[in-house]
């Protein structure tokens, strides 16, 4: 028996897409998603820490409300609407990384619910999908 290739060290031809000819969750569908997730993931850090630079900036150059009401209320704004990105990409990170632990664990493409596959189509369209489409609009049905 052949060994199994290890989707981490698969060089993926350009603009590869994943087919459904090819076996569900085959390692170069997962090698595909990993890559993908990878890049999101390196996106989401490099955001991050610009992020983390630009606020250090605005404490370094901010001498305490030298300027009027205005551009007080303006660097509070400001500061408040990069505090909810900054959630929202934490919340994001969690989502990758847990579809990382899945490609590693071998359950990524399958439903955390019932385990059956959620589909090639699905997992291209969000590859942060946890359940089939049914699956997913029950759950968000009852809350």
């Amino acid at each position: 028996m052949a060994p199994k290739k290890d989707y981490k060290n698969i060089e993926l031809p350009p603009k590869y897409i994943p087919k459904k000819s090819e076996p569900y969750m085959c390692p170069e569908h997962l090698a595909y998603f990993y890559q993908l997730l990878s890049a999101q993931k390196q996106e989401l850090e490099s955001d991050a820490t610009s992020m983390l630079n630009s606020v250090r900036l605005a404490d370094q150059t901010d001498t305490g409300s030298v300027g009027d009401d205005t551009d007080n209320a303006s660097m509070e704004e400001e500061i408040t609407k990069n505090l909810r990105m900054q959630q929202r990409d934490n919340n994001m990170m969690k989502k990758i990384n847990a579809a990382l632990d899945r490609i590693a664990d071998g359950t990524y493409g399958y439903s955390v619910v019932s385990g059956e596959e959620i589909g090639l189509q699905r997992m291209l369209a969000r590859p942060l999908a946890t359940m089939t489409i049914e699956e997913q609009e029950e759950h968000e049905q009852k809350e």
